[in-house]
């Protein structure tokens, strides 16, 4: 295995955790209300989901990235 594609499990793991973390925020009550008031989630949720977003992207690329160089 190669360190892009260690790089990649890792990135990929992390960015699955913190989208875990914010559908979790993101179903708590009073974020709930928030949103339902204001029409977007809090700060830290939206935290949450874009550095999910973006490990979850990463890791994908670098594990594609290993894959096809073989």
């Amino acid at each position: 295995m190669t360190q892009s594609s260690i790089l990649g499990v890792v990135a990929f793991a992390i960015g699955t955790t913190l989208l875990v973390f914010a559908w979790r925020a993101s179903q708590a009550p009073v974020e709930q209300v928030t949103e339902a008031l204001t029409g977007r989630y809090s700060n830290s949720t939206m935290w949450f989901l874009l550095g999910g977003l973006a490990g979850v992207v990463t890791g994908a690329g670098l594990l594609w990235r290993g894959v096809t160089r073989g």
